[in-house]
């Protein structure tokens, strides 16, 4: 029950509950603690076909995204004028490219 605490405090309280969970059939993702989880939000985990990464275009795309992001963070970020005061990590990094991503419009979602 920490584990489901701690995806509702750290996840669900931010994006909302999923209706719909695409997996890789990933391990991780297909124990009974995770059914369990499932179960308790009422989300439905769905698999993907193996080796089909394609099978969810969208999130395929926002990973591509994001990965195109920090490689132009860590190429270039460093010499931002205005983010002396911030130090240049991930943990400072990520929560900026997430807002940054979610602030932006894409042609995919409008």
């Amino acid at each position: 029950m920490d584990t489901a605490l701690m995806i509702w405090k750290r996840v669900v309280s931010w994006t909302g509950i999923f209706t719909n969970i695409i997996s890789d059939r990933d391990l991780k993702l297909t124990s009974q603690l995770c059914k369990n989880i499932h179960n308790l939000f009422g989300t439905n985990l769905s698999f993907s076909t193996a080796y089909h990464p394609q099978t969810d275009g969208l999130a395929e795309r926002m990973i591509q995204t994001y990965e195109g992001m920090v490689r132009k963070f860590c190429a270039y970020g460093l010499e931002l004028k205005y983010c002396d005061r911030f130090t240049h990590d991930l943990c400072t990094l990520l929560p900026a490219l997430e807002l940054a991503y979610k602030l932006s419009i894409r042609a995919s979602t409008n």
